[in-house]
């Protein structure tokens, strides 16, 4: 396993057709349009990505960005902005059917498949030789992380790229009780916030801890899921010897399980977590990824309250966490380069990247000086979401704090503690059927797992026994293990066989 590279570089309404773009669809066969500038062609690139739907004033932000991508590259952009809650069946319509588009974001949750049913291009060489300052401006091992089968078919936004977990208070609320808000705790420390999560509760007459049907997720993040999108199974993070293990089984999993028990028992956990359909707007104390400066930016703001954090276990860095964000060239693309060439400028020139995550400059946001190092928002009006375009890094940070709050993910994506599967890719073809059996299995029992509806030793033996009977859970851990052991053996690492010699 290679070291982890610390440099740190400069969305079914039916097949609906999309604007004509330079991808050539089923055919592949070109659609570009365009002018010509001289004898160059200028090609028109769409880019279909999730958000808030379409921006209201997306004509005058394509005035504004068309003619600087145009003299820098030759290319004009057409984005679609797909709503999250149309996001997943219009997506899988456009993967599915050859659908007309360049660029296509996507994560974890898919990839790996559209990878295997061929709907995206092959990189590997050309993102090095066409657009290397996209290729050095984010760390090798990022772009390992983005390999399928030896091979490279997206190009990762570096962004919060590793995952930290917080605890997030109501700051006054809390040292209300008299609690001191500790700086960070470890996830076997989760159990100590029991006192002050009580004199929460009394205080304020609700569930301190509230939750809702999706529960605590991040209860198990230590564990590399290995791209599965099944919690029950996983290697830990640090486990030198890559042992593939039932999650749910292990005793530091179950004492959190145990903590989230006892706090339902206790009415920290509101009653319902395990049916209620959304999250509350306003939570005394919850779990966030993100990083600390979010407390003033994003989660004190969006309760009302002045938010404070505590850190909850490691910063971990994994293919998952990496995945997390990613834009792929569709494989009928007529210019992967010139495709290429745009998602350079994405993560490397700020005009660009302010403009797709800002908006209309003069309308949404503009510079609040000549210098151009700080940007004034005038409204949130712009639906793109930032997350899925590019780098956080070459954003041009707002002038609502004295901070620019990505120093710090830059620092915590470079302290990153990187999974041991890190740059691993799993083939789940051989397995595919039983593991989508013991993913449905799973959500059956998720809300109650990861809310403490129930005790830790009723409900995961329960869920284990389903999931080995109908699912072949144990099968899919041991040919895990197979690959597994030999990505480590390829990587001068020590597999669980050779330890277990």
């Amino acid at each position: 396993m290679k070291k982890f590279n610390k440099v740190l570089a400069l969305g079914m309404t039916g097949a609906m057709a999309l604007s004509l773009a330079a991808c050539g669809g089923n055919g592949g066969s070109s659609a570009a349009t365009g002018e010509t500038t001289g004898t160059d062609e200028v090609v028109t690139l769409t880019w279909v990505t999730v958000g808030n739907g379409q921006p209201t004033n997306y004509d005058a932000w394509l005035e504004q960005i068309n003619p600087y991508l145009e003299e820098k590259i030759g290319v004009n952009l057409d984005v679609q902005v797909v709503s999250w809650g149309d996001w997943d069946n219009r997506r899988n319509v456009i993967v599915n059917t050859g659908g007309e588009y360049d660029i296509l974001f996507t994560n974890m949750n898919t990839y790996v498949n559209d990878v295997n049913i061929g709907a995206f291009a092959d990189i590997s060489e050309l993102v090095k030789t066409a657009t290397p300052d996209l290729y050095a401006s984010i760390p090798e091992d990022y772009w390992e992380a983005c390999e399928v089968g030896g091979k490279l078919y997206a190009v990762p936004s570096y962004k919060d790229s590793s995952i930290t977990e917080y605890l997030v208070w109501d700051k006054e609320l809390a040292e209300s009780t008299g609690f001191t808000i500790p700086e960070a705790i470890s996830m076997s420390e989760l159990g100590t916030m029991t006192d002050v999560l009580t004199d929460m509760t009394a205080s304020s007459g609700e569930a301190a801890f509230p939750m809702n049907q999706n529960g605590a997720t991040w209860a198990a993040f230590e564990y590399d899921n290995m791209g599965t999108g099944l919690l029950p199974i996983g290697v830990r993070y640090d486990d030198a010897t890559a042992t593939v293990v039932p999650v749910l089984e292990q005793e530091d999993v179950q004492a959190t399980l145990d903590t989230f028990h006892e706090w339902y028992q206790a009415g920290i956990i509101n009653s319902d977590a395990a049916t209620k359909p959304e999250e509350n707007a306003y939570k005394p104390c919850s779990v966030a990824q993100g990083w600390s400066g979010a407390a003033k930016t994003t989660w004190g703001p969006n309760m009302g309250v002045e938010a404070a954090v505590t850190k909850l276990g490691p910063t971990i860095v994994s293919n998952d966490t990496v995945r997390g964000s990613m834009n792929c060239i569709s494989a009928n693309c007529a210019y992967p380069e010139k495709a290429l060439q745009l998602l350079e400028l994405v993560n490397t020139d700020s005009y660009v990247r302010d403009l797709l995550y800002y908006g209309v400059q003069g309308d949404d946001w503009d510079y609040t000086d000549d210098t151009k190092e700080w940007v004034h928002k005038n409204n949130a009006n712009w639906t793109m979401a930032g997350y899925t375009q590019g780098s956080f890094f070459v954003v041009t940070p707002t002038d609502d704090y004295d901070f620019n709050q990505y120093d710090e993910v830059k620092e915590l994506n470079e302290a990153a503690e990187p999974s041991v599967l890190l740059g691993f890719s799993l083939d789940t073809s051989a397995f595919k059927d039983d593991l989508t059996n013991c993913v449905a299995i799973y959500e059956r029992y998720k809300g109650e797992l990861l809310t403490g509806t129930k005790p830790t030793d009723e409900i995961v033996p329960a869920m284990m026994k389903e999931l080995r009977e109908n699912g072949n859970f144990d099968s899919i851990v041991a040919q895990c293990q197979e690959q597994v052991d030999a990505f480590m053996a390829s990587n001068g690492g020590a597999s669980a066989e050779t330890a277990a010699e």
